[in-house]
């Protein structure tokens, strides 16, 4: 890396540091590279001219004041893709990568029916459609603003937005007993916990909070998926890390789940439960 661009990052780094970032340096890094639109790894390749360092500590500057790097550099990496992110949506969490890699490894049909419930920007949507390009994806979520930023990143495929509040009594009746996976990263967080400034200030908190413990939508996402799961049918919700007994305790209410599990995520908190649906029960005439 060239000796000026070397010490313009050290510089950024530093001073994002006391700002209070714990990823600085990568934070530093990212930063030069959006602004010179090469990969983080070409850096050492670059020799930026005058203005590029002027641009480079305005951008610095507006991250010191906690505003997410996502909403500076207008994007957010969640798996194997890349989304549109910015102010009025949820911006994709490494954590929830766990979930995606789990609901990845499973064995699915051919052309399977798959629904994401608080769908936000679309990630699970988007990464689940990818990696099963014949499936059809249905995404759910009742923030106008965020099904904007959904409607961008599920562009390129064939995912289905739908405009609806998950705790709605009915919804989606015309899918029941068809669906082979559904996901849920919905709002979880109890109200009250404090948060980063990123996340506080910046996140909309119709995304984050759900409600004195956090479970005020895992129930109806329960609910939902009980009727809408074939048999053997999967269900993944992600959930608070203080809340992992709870969310393995409604679904398994429901009395429609089998192999009810507990999952960690890749700090080892735990963070979503996974479920099978059981034969349906046959009516009595």
């Amino acid at each position: 890396m060239k000796p000026r661009l070397r010490q313009a990052i050290e510089a950024a780094a530093e001073a994002l540091a006391d700002a209070g970032i714990d990823s600085a340096r990568t934070d530093a890094e990212l930063l030069a590279a959006d602004l010179a639109r090469v990969e983080r790894g070409r850096l050492a390749l670059l020799d930026p001219d005058d203005v590029f360092y002027d641009d480079y500590a305005a951008l610095v500057h507006t991250r010191s004041r906690r505003i997410p790097l996502q909403h500076i550099t207008g994007i957010a990496a969640f798996g194997p893709v890349t989304l549109h992110v910015g102010p009025g949506v949820f911006i994709p969490r490494p954590e929830t990568e766990a979930l995606l890699e789990w609901a990845l490894a499973q064995e699915l049909p051919a052309t399977p029916l798959i629904v994401d419930l608080c769908t936000g920007s679309g990630a699970l949507a988007v990464a689940l459609a990818t990696h099963h390009p014949r499936a059809r994806v249905i995404g759910v979520d009742d923030d106008p603003r965020a099904l904007r930023y959904a409607a961008v990143n599920t562009e390129p495929t064939a995912v289905e937005l739908v405009a609806a509040d998950v705790t709605a009594t009915v919804l989606l009746a015309e899918i029941d007993g068809t669906v082979d996976l559904v996901v849920a990263n919905p709002p979880y967080i109890p109200d009250g916990v404090e948060l980063e400034p990123e996340v506080a200030q910046h996140d909309p908190h119709h995304a984050l909070f759900g409600g004195p413990d956090g479970m005020a939508l895992i129930g109806p996402i329960a609910a939902h998926a009980a009727r809408w799961l074939r048999p053997g049918g999967l269900l993944a919700v992600e959930h608070d890390d203080t809340t992992s007994a709870q969310t393995l305790a409604t679904v398994a209410a429901t009395g429609a789940f089998g192999d009810v599990t507990a999952h960690t995520d890749l700090t080892g908190r735990p963070r979503f439960v996974t479920a099978r649906r059981r034969p349906h029960e046959r009516q009595t005439p």
